[in-house]
């Protein structure tokens, strides 16, 4: 499993007295700012956030030391992550995306599908993007109990009943 898990992500200025843009991932998504300093994917940086607003997909924020709008752009595109040890701990029917990242994908006859490389979300659900030999492109598993009725973490896998079309026969 997943030491860091990713909680969000700077997007751009907001205004121009260098508030930042911030989309999360969380299910609550003010949560965020309770989580303490952000991280970087490399852990070099560190963030301190305070919520100013609710904006349109996020929330405008003050970045401790950041002052200017070309300050705020500049962090556009920063994804940021919290030790996993600080997050709540999740009913069993509920999962971070970290940890599904990763995890062999088999049907119900045991023939292996492939690895999930991401969870996606275009706004009609969740997706398990799948990917693995014999796959020309990644496959979109939707993350539903009907498609995906088994995770066993434990042991690195994902029993799926994919509807039709989903993976080459």
């Amino acid at each position: 499993m997943a030491q860091m898990v990713s909680v969000g992500v700077f997007v751009g200025a907001f205004g121009v007295h260098g508030e930042v843009r911030l989309k999360s991932y969380c299910t609550t998504p003010d949560a965020i700012a309770t989580y303490g300093p952000l991280s970087t994917e490399s852990g070099n940086i560190t963030f301190n956030i305070k919520m100013v607003k609710p904006i349109k997909n996020g929330f405008s924020v003050r970045v401790e030391g950041v002052t200017t709008r070309a300050q705020a752009e500049a962090l556009a595109g920063t994804k940021l992550l919290v030790n996993r040890a600080i997050l709540p701990s999740l009913p069993d029917d509920e999962y971070y995306h970290a940890d599904l990242i990763g995890l062999t994908v088999l049907d119900a006859g045991g023939r292996e599908l492939g690895q999930v490389a991401a969870v996606e979300n275009h706004g009609a659900g969740d997706y398990l993007e799948i990917t693995g030999k014999g796959l020309k492109t990644p496959a979109l598993l939707p993350f539903t109990q009907a498609a995906v009725p088994t995770i066993d973490l434990h042991a690195g896998r994902i029993i799926a009943d994919p509807p039709e079309g989903v993976f080459p026969e």
